[in-house]
């Protein structure tokens, strides 16, 4: 089988704001960033502590029968658990109670208090685990939008898809694979809305999926302590190697009115974004008027506009060279606010 050309993913130590701001941030790549303190959390949370500071709490979650867990296909089923009962079966292999199956994996994205309405906010669903956790202050407090708590039983991973804010993954506990791709090979993988239908990325079926193979993957493993930046519009896909527990940053790094207000997850398009996608739908379905011969020649002259308008040849440049080299010339992207 073809393969996907595999790139690491930069490693960073001893990184405070000022140089997450000066090297990091501005080139727009994935990059781990290793020994940044997040506080008396990578020591206290066993699942013991967390179980006992969680309490009765409960906690809506997914339960799927196998460990891939497919959104777009929906092959798990959202259950209710007291807190301390999801980290007790999530850190477990085999489960005496379970709802599915013994074997059944579980996954948790907290989620606000008024879901329709509030981000996920740690500080405010738990606050006694708050306090051990300290975001890395490498934004401006105003732009601020969620942090968001996850924990998997070993095993569970969950699919390809990308948000539209930047964001800090911290892994507290246990071991985490995360693939990643570009936002320039959208066109590769496959996309239903934000999501890839390219579920199994480690074994694809090139019959379904033939271009798969040409986007180029990043990769990393996460440990504990290891925080990995994730620029908005960029693809993951994690594996949890171990049980584990993790707590994602997000921050709106365009102006605040570029984000839907009626978005608690961050993950709409920006508004801009969207009334691009309708206005196309409706030139599309204006089209659909014209004869197919019409409708080919005028449907390639819209491509070839789109492309000469959006299509930005610095990045693709700018990534040749930070690929030929290691290194990439400042300044090519604004720094956040």
């Amino acid at each position: 089988m073809e393969l996907q050309e595999k790139v690491p993913v930069s490693i960073f130590t001893d990184v405070d704001k000022d140089v997450f701001l000066r090297e990091i941030y501005p080139k727009r790549r994935p990059a781990v960033l290793r020994g940044v303190s997040l506080g008396p959390c990578l020591e206290k949370w066993t699942a013991e502590y967390l179980g006992q500071k969680g309490g009765d709490k409960e906690v809506k979650i997914h339960v799927s029968t196998v460990p891939q867990m497919d959104f777009l296909h929906k092959n798990f089923a959202y259950r209710t658990l007291p807190f301390s009962e999801f980290v007790k079966r999530a850190s477990e292999q085999k489960h005496s109670d379970f709802f599915l199956s013994e074997d059944e994996s579980y996954y948790l994205r907290s989620l606000g208090e008024d879901v329709r309405k509030e981000p996920a906010d740690l500080s405010k669903q738990f606050p006694d685990l708050a306090e051990d956790f300290h975001i890395p202050q490498f934004f401006a407090p105003d732009q601020f939008f969620s942090s968001v708590f996850r924990i998997s039983s070993c095993g569970l991973q969950l699919w390809t898809h990308y948000d539209v804010m930047d964001n800090l993954l911290a892994q507290v506990t246990g071991m985490k694979r995360v693939v990643l791709y570009s936002p320039q090979d959208a066109l590769h993988l496959y996309l239903s809305g934000d999501k890839s239908e390219v579920v199994d990325i480690d074994s694809p079926d090139l019959k379904r999926f033939p271009d798969f193979v040409k986007a180029k993957r990043y990769e990393c493993v996460l440990e504990p302590g290891d925080l990995l930046f994730i620029p908005a519009l960029w693809f993951h896909n994690t594996v949890a190697l171990q049980f584990g527990v993790g707590v994602n940053v997000f921050w709106r790094h365009l102006p605040a009115d570029s984000y839907d207000k009626k978005d608690p997850y961050g993950n709409k398009d920006p508004v801009a974004a969207a009334r691009a996608l309708q206005a196309l739908e409706r030139a599309l379905h204006t089209l659909d008027e014209l004869p197919a011969d019409y409708r080919d020649f005028y449907g390639r002259r819209m491509i070839q506009r789109i492309q000469k308008r959006t299509y930005c040849d610095s990045l693709t440049s700018t990534a040749m060279q930070e690929d030929a080299d290691g290194t990439l010339p400042s300044g090519q992207f604004t720094k956040p606010g």
